[in-house]
């Protein structure tokens, strides 16, 4: 194990014993938990330019069902929640109503766009707390429309395709989640090209542990950006090691608690805890940029720094990104 300093390995501790903690209690607590019941996902046809209205449609009608069923079997929010993506005006690329339940929904014109930016959100976010992450979606979809220059079309997905772990869990500490997201995140990204066509550039923004996720998906990927936002490491140690040609940058709030989580990794009873070097750091190498005195789900803040930042990585605009002070 690489040396560490004395204040990095009292944190270190400090973070194993909450893991070791939570290894404890949340499988008890967890024991508690009744996983919503749902029909199984629909199955339109493949997503192109051409199909999307009927995939949307599918997916639109299995939320419908699972609304009814999760009020069939009492659970009044996940009823309304779902009843809300069955809305006549939602795009949803695929749907999932089981479990915590996966979600990944368009806004703008997929088939004729020239700009689409991927969000990937971090723990904590489910159906039913769907309707956060969906405000980011959409205030980054309204900052792009608003600043975009005349005939650029501009698309986002929130894409809520992996199973994303409880903030107080072990597996927020390991990539085993991110193992088995990557590959999801890696297909979404083919799919988006078969709709929009290869001159179309796809950014990844990346928020939280789905840094970690974008991180393993990185290498090779057909994107022209990928940002690290509010991150805990991406389990590379340099930009380079993602293996991407896209443009790496990272960002993180003045007043992020992120800042201080220890940014290292050490093995502990055969699993990888920590993902390695701060994005942020000249270390790593990416391209830092200002996120204003933001907190950790302050990045999406319509009128923020932050906001105006990912709008111009999107767009292309790099030359008006504005560096973190």
């Amino acid at each position: 194990m690489r040396r560490l300093k004395e204040g990095a390995r009292r944190r270190l501790r400090a973070v194993l014993a909450a893991v070791v903690t939570s290894a404890l209690v949340v499988p008890l607590a967890g024991a508690a938990r009744f996983e919503v019941p749902a029909p199984p996902p629909a199955s339109p046809p493949p997503a192109t330019s051409g199909t999307l209205a009927v995939v949307y449609a599918a997916n639109r009608a299995n939320a419908t069902a699972a609304s009814q069923t999760a009020a069939d079997h009492g659970y009044r929010h996940r009823a309304a929640a779902t009843r809300a993506l069955a809305a006549p005006h939602r795009q949803m690329l695929a749907f999932d109503g089981r479990g915590a339940g996966l979600v990944t929904e368009v806004f703008g014109d997929l088939a004729h766009v020239d700009r689409v930016a991927v969000l990937v959100p971090g723990s904590d976010t489910g159906l039913d707390t769907y309707a956060r992450f969906r405000r980011a979606a959409r205030a980054l979809h309204l900052k792009l429309r608003a600043t975009a220059p005349a005939g650029t079309r501009t698309a986002v997905v929130a894409w809520l395709g992996y199973a994303t772990p409880d903030t107080i869990s072990p597996a927020v500490a390991t990539t085993g989640r991110a193992e088995a997201a990557a590959p999801r995140l890696r297909a979404v990204v083919g799919d988006l090209r078969r709709i929009t066509g290869r001159h179309a550039q796809l950014s990844l923004l990346c928020h939280s542990y789905g840094s970690v996720v974008c991180g393993r998906a990185a290498a090779g990927l057909n994107i022209t950006d990928i940002a690290f936002l509010g991150s805990p490491g991406t389990g590379a140690d340099s930009a380079s090691r993602l293996k991407t040609r896209a443009r790496v940058w990272a960002a993180r709030g003045a007043g992020d608690w992120v800042a201080h989580t220890p940014h290292v990794q050490v093995g502990l009873l055969g699993v990888t805890v920590g993902f390695g070097t701060d994005p942020v750091s000249p270390a790593f190498g990416a391209r830092v940029f200002n996120a204003g005195p933001g907190g950790h789900s302050a990045y999406f803040t319509p009128a923020s720094q932050a906001l105006a930042n990912l709008a111009r990585i999107v767009l292309g605009r790099t030359a008006e990104v504005t560096d973190a002070a």
